[in-house]
């Protein structure tokens, strides 16, 4: 009996076709990874704004003035708000202006692209006395909340 030549195993073309369709999803997924990576540490920073602006809009109704307290430091804060956010290892430094009411953090220990840049949150009082709050600072925009 004269015996088949049976292939067994791929192809040298079949593996190389399937090792570049994983090297473009790798080139493609790697990036966005990082990206919402630096995103969800960047989430525990302006969670620790919002309760700087909270607790600033409290202090302007329990002093019943139109000022911003003097909170140039993180110790600061800590004593004028009741905030403690030495704590939080992604903040190097924050700090309220107490003219504009201007709460201004700077980030560290999260990645190259964004550490030593700051993030700001700006007052604005409505005509009610109402107060919103708009985001801003040095970050790249993508990293930057909408609202």
């Amino acid at each position: 009996m004269v015996e088949k030549n049976r292939r067994k195993g791929f192809s040298l073309i079949e593996l190389l076709f399937v090792i570049s369709i994983i090297g473009i999803l790798a080139a493609i997924a790697v990036p966005i990874y990082k990206s919402k990576v630096i995103s969800a540490k960047l989430t525990e920073v302006t969670n620790a704004m919002s309760y700087i602006a909270t607790s600033l809009v409290v202090y302007r109704g329990q002093e019943s003035t139109n000022d911003w307290p003097n909170c140039g430091s993180i110790a600061d804060i800590r004593t004028s708000l009741g905030l403690g956010l030495s704590g939080i290892g992604r903040i190097s430094s924050a700090s309220v202006n107490q003219v504009t009411g201007v709460i201004s953090v700077t980030v560290t220990n999260i990645d190259s692209t964004v550490d030593g840049r700051t993030i700001t949150l700006v007052p604005s009082t409505a005509a009610d006395a109402s107060i919103s709050w708009n985001w801003g600072g040095t970050l790249p925009p993508k990293f930057i909340p909408k609202r």
